[in-house]
């Protein structure tokens, strides 16, 4: 996870995650999306790229995941690109995120 808020101003985080093909793009979109309602009462505010998987971005206002093919991750490189973003580890008890 990027924390974004000094340099993008728009979100606080970039979550970025891939998946090895379009199915599990798919899957993973659905279980973030399913997980974020389940636990927070939020739902995105769009979704997009949803038709072609190969990216596919989730805007929850103060934060965007991204569910990336692992080739266009690769190619994008977004940790590179907002490589001046402090990087937040990852709680993996989403339950006790909140």
């Amino acid at each position: 996870m990027l924390a974004m808020t000094e340099l993008f101003g728009v979100v606080d985080a970039f979550v970025i995650t891939s998946a090895q093909n379009t199915r599990h793009v798919r899957t993973l979109v659905d279980e973030i999306e399913r997980t974020v309602k389940e636990i927070h009462q939020e739902s995105p505010v769009r979704i997009e790229g949803l038709q072609d998987a190969t990216w596919v971005l989730m805007d929850y206002g103060d934060f965007i995941a991204h569910v990336f093919l692992h080739e266009t991750r690769e190619y994008y490189d977004l940790e590179h690109l907002w490589s001046g973003a402090p990087r937040v580890p990852w709680r993996g008890d989403v339950q006790n995120a909140g």
